[in-house]
């Protein structure tokens, strides 16, 4: 069950990339932009959420194996995931005003987040990591999703990734 927890997450960013990839290289090739919904695949706010998921677990095995370099690189992928939540989704199940609501819930546990991490503080890192799970946990409540709880990960979901600094 493990192990198709991790293929799926591996699935979502791959097609994530790929998708990236095509609009860039799209865009490269015909020297147009691409201006509407209709002319490349928006992700879904469940595919964004997933994506930034994997991100959150890997922020907390770089930041527990004091891997500073790669816990400010997650901490920027999560913001830009959330940034991208922002822009494709601002408004959420009809109801919920996605940059209202993430706003109020993560700036700050992603402000203390950064703060630990440039500081190479593990005590604080943790206390802020959990600061800002509670505040995914928040927004999901906020959103209608409380079904969806996020938690400290547990274990290493990514074998074939070193997360400690004696990596080189």
């Amino acid at each position: 069950m493990k192990r198709n927890s991790t293929i799926a997450a591996c699935v979502v960013t791959i097609g994530f990339s790929i998708s990236i990839y095509a609009a860039e290289s799209l865009t490269g090739l015909t020297g147009k932009s691409i201006e509407t919904q209709q002319d490349i695949y928006i992700h879904g706010m469940g595919e964004i959420m997933a994506s930034t998921q994997m991100r959150h677990s890997k922020l907390w095995f770089a930041g527990k194996s004091e891997n500073w370099n790669l816990a400010r690189y997650e901490l920027d992928e999560i913001k830009e995931g959330f940034d991208d939540a922002v822009k494709f989704h601002p408004v959420f199940k009809r109801d919920a005003p996605i940059a209202g609501i993430l706003g109020k819930f993560t700036a700050q546990p992603l402000d203390e987040l950064e703060k630990a991490v440039e500081a190479k503080d593990s005590l604080k890192f943790r206390k802020s990591f959990d600061n800002l799970t509670r505040a995914c946990n928040g927004c999901h409540q906020a959103t209608g999703q409380e079904f969806i709880v996020i938690k400290r990960p547990g274990i290493l979901p990514f074998s074939n990734q070193e997360f400690s600094v004696t990596a080189k």
